[in-house]
Formats: C-alpha cells, sequence, structure tokens
C-alpha cells in the first residue's frame, strides 16, 4: 500500500478510535460517577443509622416537666458512650440543655442549637454534615413532644464523620484510576476494533494499487513494442504488409494480459473462481518459450509430457514471467544469458548462469514487488500468485555451480478447494 494510502487509512483509523473511546469514556465517567455517589449516600446513611439509634433511644427516655428535662440513663448507659448526644430546647427560654457525659467529637453549640430548633419547628427528623473543630461531623436532631403535644425540642446525636469520609475519598481514588485504566483499555480496543474495521478497505486498497502496479509491468515491453512497429510502419509503408500481422499479436497479446490481470483481481476479491481443466504442461511451457523473443541468449527446453489441472491463463504468464526474468537477470554483466527449463512430474525449473539469489531475502523481496538481485520482482510475486492460487509454491534456491533456480510446482490434484 502505498503511503498516501497507508497515511489516509491511518487517520480515518485514529478518528475512529477517538469517537469509540470518547463514547466509552463518557458512559465510563457517569457510570464512575454514580458509583461514587451511591457510595457517599450509603455513607451518610451508614452515619444516621448510628444517629438514630441513639436519638430514637433517648427520645423514649426523655422526662419533660415544665422547664425541666430529664434523662434516664438508669434504663439505658447512652450517656456513657458514642456518638454523643444532647437535649436541647425548642427556643430560647425553655429547659435547660442536657447533653451526655462523654465527648466523642468537639461540636460548636450554635449548629447543633440550630438544627434542635429546625426539627422542633417543622416536627421531622433532621441529617446534616458540618465542619468540626477536627472535621467533619455527622448530626441528626429528632424532636420530641412536650405533654401538651407541642415540640418542645429535640435529641441532637453527633458523630465524626472523618474516618467514613476519609474511606469514601479512598474508594473515589480508586473509581477514578480505574476509569481511567478503562478509558485506556477502550481506547486500545478501539484501536484494534477499527483496525479490523478498516482491513477489508485497506486490503481493496492494495488490492488495487498491486492492479495498477501489475499492469504497468506487464503492459511496459508490449506497448514499447507496438509504439516500434507503429513507427517503423510510418517511416516505411512499403514494409505495412509485414509489420500489421506482428502490430494484430501485440495488441492481443496485451489484451491477454489485461484479461488476465483482470482475473487475478476478480480471483483474489473472492469474486471469481479460476478456469481450471486439464492441460498438457509441457506443451504450453513450449509455446511459452517459442513466443518468447530471446534475442542472443541461449535457452533449451528439456520437457517430459505432463499434465496438470490448471487454469492454463494464469499458468501461462507465470512460465513467461519466470523465464522474462531469467533472460533479464540470469546473466553476469557482458555475458549473454543462458537459461535451462525443464518441465516434468507437475513441476516447471528455470535455471540460469546468473549471480544468483539471496535466499533469506527472496521472501521478503517477492512481498514488496522490489528486484533486489537475479530474477527478483513484480514478475514473481505474480508467479508465487499463480502457485498459490492452485494449491502449489513457488521455490527458489542457488545451484552448486552458480546461478538461480525457481522452481514452479503444481500438485497433480489440482487447486486447492
Amino acid at each position: 500500500m502505498s503511503a498516501s494510502s497507508a497515511s489516509r487509512l491511518g487517520r480515518v483509523r485514529w478518528l475512529l478510535v477517538w469517537v469509540f473511546a470518547g463514547f466509552n469514556a463518557v458512559g465510563l465517567i457517569l457510570f464512575c460517577w454514580l458509583l461514587v455517589r451511591d457510595d457517599g449516600r450509603q455513607r451518610d446513611l451508614a452515619l444516621d443509622a448510628q444517629l438514630q439509634r441513639v436519638t430514637s433511644t433517648v427520645t423514649r427516655l426523655v422526662h419533660y416537666d415544665s422547664a425541666t428535662v430529664t434523662v434516664d440513663a438508669a434504663r439505658d448507659p447512652l450517656t456513657g458512650e458514642c456518638p454523643q448526644f444532647a437535649v436541647l430546647p425548642a427556643a430560647d427560654g425553655g429547659f435547660a440543655p442536657f447533653r451526655s457525659t462523654r465527648t466523642c467529637v468537639t461540636v460548636g453549640e450554635p449548629a447543633l442549637t440550630a438544627l434542635a430548633r429546625q426539627a422542633a419547628a417543622s416536627g421531622t427528623l433532621l441529617t446534616a454534615t458540618i465542619d468540626g473543630d477536627d472535621g467533619p461531623v455527622r448530626l441528626c436532631a429528632q424532636p420530641f413532644r412536650e405533654p401538651g403535644g407541642r415540640f418542645a425540642g429535640a435529641v441532637v446525636a453527633a458523630v465524626d464523620a472523618g474516618p467514613s469520609d476519609a474511606a469514601h475519598d479512598q474508594r473515589t481514588l480508586l473509581l477514578a484510576g480505574g476509569c481511567v485504566v478503562l478509558v485506556g483499555v477502550a481506547g486500545a480496543a478501539g484501536y484494534v476494533v477499527a483496525g479490523r474495521a478498516l482491513r477489508p478497505a485497506g486490503n481493496a486498497l492494495r488490492q488495487q494499487e498491486i492492479l495498477i502496479a501489475e499492469t504497468a509491468h506487464d503492459l511496459r515491453t508490449p506497448v514499447a513494442a507496438l509504439r516500434a512497429l507503429a513507427e517503423t510502419a510510418l517511416r516505411n509503408p512499403a514494409r505495412s504488409t509485414d509489420l500489421l500481422p506482428r502490430t494484430v499479436r501485440l495488441a492481443g497479446r496485451m489484451g491477454e494480459i489485461i484479461d488476465g490481470l483482470l482475473v487475478r483481481a476478480r480471483l483474489s476479491a473472492g469474486a471469481d473462481q479460476l478456469a481450471v481443466r486439464r492441460i498438457r504442461l509441457d506443451e504450453l511451457v513450449s509455446a511459452v518459450v517459442r513466443e518468447t523473443p530471446a534475442g542472443d541468449a541461449q535457452v533449451t527446453l528439456t520437457a517430459a509430457p505432463t499434465e496438470v489441472d490448471a487454469d492454463p491463463v494464469l499458468v501461462q504468464r507465470a512460465v513467461a514471467n519466470l523465464l522474462d526474468n531469467a533472460l533479464r537477470y540470469g546473466h553476469e554483466p557482458g555475458t549473454l544469458a543462458i537459461v535451462h527449463i525443464t518441465v516434468a512430474g507437475g513441476r516447471v525449473t528455470v535455471a540460469d548462469h546468473g549471480p544468483g539469489v539471496d535466499a533469506a531475502r527472496a521472501q521478503a523481496a517477492f512481498d514488496q514487488f522490489t528486484g533486489e538481485g537475479s530474477s527478483s520482482g513484480l514478475g514473481l510475486s505474480i508467479v508465487r500468485w499463480v502457485a498459490q492460487a492452485h494449491g502449489g509454491e513457488l521455490r527458489v534456491y542457488n545451484a552448486q555451480e552458480g546461478g538461480a533456480i525457481f522452481e514452479l510446482v503444481l500438485p497433480a490434484g489440482g487447486p486447492e478447494a
């Protein structure tokens, strides 16, 4: 895939990642906020349960007599326990306040008095959290009635909310850290999901670029030859009769190349099937050798009668590419190419006398469509694809006496299902 296409897909992928992670982040933040709020509510409920146990008990023990309030502490030892409490009047001039003997938290008198008066005025149980001298304090005020039915005052209990607040803050931090981790995991998952979602698009772009590259590669030579024939015919009108058949053959070859490339693209996309039939592999290779201009190069063929089940158009292209690569790269500089082709047992072996190939780098060279040394590049990538499409393989190694050997193997059973 080209750098521009990869860059575009990369930008789209990161956009999808941000969208995916953003939605997940909003959901996770909302979820964590709900958890924190619920944890705070549970904290307050737990503190209020402690306080209401005191206020409900003390209101049953309160004895109101005109301007005097007493608490029957003999029936319940709450006056010496925590949470601490105080019995406070509903207004100024009421009874004298009564306080428990134990001080658990330091709370200002105005805060206790204000909450007691609010509870007595409303006739309902009230709770509140205030800032005490040593930290947060949770208060609960429960009103009680005088014998005449009017609310005379309230029992106010107080408990230290610091430990509960500290535990709540710790859980909040843990939840916040967990949300950050989950957002990161969501981003990573989005990256993977986006990559998988864009993989078909990437494959389509890659196939398109490969098709364009293969078209340019395969059409370069016949187009140049066709142009040369046309220019020769223009300069020498008397030779037009001789040049016209060659021009028609070249045009036909170009059409076959284009058809083959389109078939290859459709097969790669899964939109078509191989046109498999029983063919004589030795006769097909012989025809390729006869039709390929070798110039001054020496090409020999040793072929035994061999039948395989294969697509003749694709196999012909694969063999032509092997021979073309051997003629181009299978010789030392300044020397003529010597190529020997052997056909037997479903195998087409093309051996040259060039510098050989680096077998360790051949696979990477085929994948990258680059020429590195002898007989490598886009043409061989097509050969390998044809072999794999038929359930075979393309082997490459160096001969002991020098030169590269390429072996196209087509299984006798035809292509894999």
